[in-house]
């Protein structure tokens, strides 16, 4: 954080140097992009990422209705500056699928809003649900999730918040979904990635340039 000077932000290891949550995902068939929030390009290239086939928001239809209104031009017929993106936008409120990946959305509370989070399977596979931004987990929600390999979920501090889950909401909703492991994200300066010692054995927080191959 900008003018902090707590042990996080002074913190010697990397991994307590956190960019805004996104997630890159390849497959066989394809590669998305959950959220590109104003770190993107930053991230990109980093990683270097070359290849980018759908972006999946998570606060959709606001974000749409957000890019709509900063790169108007982008969505004129015709483009008057074509060496710009075409964006084909679709509204996401059911399953659908990106090459053999079948995306199912998950509403869940953000305070008083509802954002989507998102489930990944193949094959019939629940591979990883994607729950980055939320205040709460529903049950019908923690059905659709349960069993699944891998949990991503907002973990914000210890301390509770009325928009995010605090480490131990976060790790109540883990023991009702039951996965196979759980990484926290969306973490602020108040949470050291030395906390991971304190966590449950397959419970993980996660840091910018994480890989999990499944």
């Amino acid at each position: 954080m900008i003018g902090c000077d707590c042990a996080v932000c002074r913190s010697p290891d990397p991994r307590d140097q956190r960019l805004r949550s996104s997630i890159y995902v390849e497959t066989p068939e394809c590669s998305w992009v959950v959220d590109t929030g104003t770190d993107f390009r930053t991230q990109a290239l980093r990683e270097n990422i070359r290849d980018v086939d759908a972006v999946v928001f998570a606060q959709s239809p606001t974000a749409m209705r957000d890019l709509k209104r900063v790169f108007q031009f982008a969505f004129e017929n015709p483009n008057p500056f074509p060496g710009y993106l075409k964006p084909e936008p679709h509204e996401i409120d059911r399953p659908f699928e990106l090459g053999a990946t079948v995306i199912t959305p998950l509403p869940v509370p953000h305070g008083n809003s509802i954002v989507n989070g998102y489930l990944f399977s193949r094959d019939g596979e629940k591979l990883v649900a994607y729950l980055s931004d939320c205040s709460g987990v529903p049950n019908a929600i923690v059905d659709l999730i349960a069993g699944v390999k891998v949990l991503i979920i907002d973990a914000l501090r210890d301390k509770p918040h009325p928009t995010h889950l605090s480490v131990g909401q976060a790790l109540e909703a883990a023991a009702r979904v039951q996965p196979e492991a759980t990484y926290f994200t969306h973490i602020a300066h108040e949470l050291p990635q030395a906390a991971e010692s304190r966590l449950p054995a397959r419970a993980h927080i996660a840091y910018d340039g994480l890989k999990l191959s499944l």
